[in-house]
């Protein structure tokens, strides 16, 4: 029989930390150390739960998920962290958080103590990109530039409660339009998505915020001309299929000629309340469209960070994930 491991969420009361929460209930492996709701921001309080624990779920801002990393003693080689902030993406003493990249990603996640949850959009972004950068088929300094369209949900507790307030009409009445904003192109996912592509620079990268309230689309359109190798959009598709074969959660969607055509629509929501990634090859001749949707409040945050616990612990990888 497997023991239980003790898990404490910092942030338990955020979007992410409510969904892990959520996830972990339903999880036969887990015991949830609970911090009471009038010590949550007390030191000595989070540092003895932060100890206490197996494995740590950081749900907070950059500068209060560093200070959580520092309150673990100097002597405490058992307790893991999985950080869901942007704080330790890119930083070179931690695991980035996304295993069906490669066999060395996945393996590098079971064996560290210290896994940054990738982002939403560059989970999106990085998935159906990658193979193609590794592969040398889209050189390493190709001008990418790439768009997304997401839900509320992933902007937290500030802006769903702007698009869920009873006097929305009347205090943001430009919210039933789409809103695309970073438009100084220095969004927060940017590092990690340059990083973990394997791009020598940054993307343009322009994201959209929509009228719903969870799922999320990037697309990432690529000139045939200006690759490597000329594919079509049905060759640069079994590609991905064959890197992505096998995989429980990423899933490498049919090409389907007729969805290339004019009259077709893209559902961004059609993986939500699960940790599925679905990537897609749309295109012609001279165009290919990459795309891929996910759950921003599942594979693009709490389910991730479920499944890379579910690693780093020798647990069956989809536990309390289906």
């Amino acid at each position: 029989m497997t023991a239980k491991i003790k898990v404490y969420v910092e942030g338990q009361s955020g979007t992410t930390g409510l969904k892990i929460n959520e996830r972990l209930a339903a999880h036969p492996y887990v015991e949830v150390l609970k911090i009471d709701e009038a010590r949550r921001k007390d030191p000595d309080a989070r540092r003895a739960m932060i100890n206490s624990a197996d494995v740590v779920f950081i749900c907070l801002p950059d500068a209060a998920a560093r200070e959580t990393v520092s309150m673990v003693e100097k002597d405490n080689h058992r307790t893991c962290l999985i950080d869901a902030s942007t704080a330790h993406r890119t930083h070179s003493d931690w695991t980035y958080g996304l295993p069906e990249l490669s066999r060395e990603a996945r393996e590098a996640i079971c064996s560290s103590r210290q896994v940054a949850v990738p982002g939403c959009h560059a989970s999106a972004f990085i998935l159906p990109l990658y193979p193609l950068v590794k592969q040398g088929i889209v050189p390493a300094d190709y001008p990418i530039a790439s768009h997304s369209i997401t839900g509320y949900s992933g902007g937290g507790k500030q802006m769903i409660a702007e698009y869920t307030d009873a006097q929305r009409q009347v205090l943001y009445p430009d919210h039933d339009a789409p809103r695309e904003y970073a438009l100084g192109q220095k969004h927060k996912h940017l590092p990690e998505m340059q990083k973990a592509a394997g791009l020598a620079f940054p993307p343009s990268f322009s994201p959209i915020v929509g009228d719903f309230e969870r799922g999320l689309a990037v697309f990432t359109p690529l000139q045939a001309r200006l690759l490597n190798q000329h594919l079509t959009p049905a060759e640069v598709h079994q590609i991905l299929e064959a890197y992505y074969q096998g995989q429980t959660f990423v899933k490498v969607m049919p090409f389907v000629q007729d969805l290339c055509i004019d009259s077709a629509y893209f559902n961004v929501k059609a993986c939500n309340n699960t940790n599925r990634a679905e990537i897609f090859v749309f295109g012609n001749s001279e165009q290919i469209l990459l795309a891929c949707r996910l759950d921003n409040l599942g594979k693009g945050a709490s389910g991730a960070a479920v499944q890379n616990m579910n690693l780093m612990n020798g647990f069956p990888e989809t536990l309390s994930l289906e």
